[in-house]
């Protein structure tokens, strides 16, 4: 078994719905540890667009990374994601941000995420369901410091997911 962490937004139409959906089909690839609260954010870069929800999962799948990236962009086109404005609006974005601690860089993939360390949009859920954790060798923690306050505004508890079937 594998263990990722993968983030989620939306700001399209039933951000919620879309979120949940989104959970319950990553259900199907694996099992879902924990999932974080709903997180209200100000979107970053791109066109004027409506406000995000954010939210990590942590996942154990026997998928290889690179079928788990299959997965996650065959979900975000299943729930009508369309890529035709650079960090324009969506309505579910799946990034993965951590795989089983590995570094890699390829033309699809590049582990740990990039900007990951960088979005407090990311690490505010992120610390929240693995406050233990690491990346890039230093704690989440001190990343999620480092960034600042960043728009960031807690909506939902961890129990928002209840109605994808968890």
């Amino acid at each position: 078994m594998s263990k990722a962490f993968v983030g989620l937004g939306s700001n399209v139409g039933d951000r919620v719905r879309h979120l949940r959906r989104g959970v319950q089909a990553l259900g199907r690839t694996g099992e879902i540890v924990r999932v974080s609260s709903l997180y209200e954010t100000e979107p970053v870069g791109g066109p004027p667009q409506g406000l995000y929800l954010n939210a990590v999962l942590e996942i154990e799948t026997d998928l290889t990374v690179f079928r788990l990236l299959q997965a996650l962009q065959a979900i975000e086109q299943a729930e009508g994601r369309e890529r035709t404005v650079p960090l324009g609006p969506r309505t579910l974005d799946l990034d993965l941000l951590w795989w089983n601690g590995e570094t890699m860089r390829s033309d699809t993939l590049t582990l740990p995420h990039p900007r990951a360390h960088e979005r407090r949009f990311v690490l505010e859920p992120w610390v929240e369901v693995w406050p233990e954790g690491t990346l890039c060798g230093r704690p989440l923690v001190s990343w999620k410091e480092r960034a600042g306050p960043g728009g960031v505004r807690r909506r939902e508890g961890p129990g928002w997911v209840t109605e994808a079937g968890l």
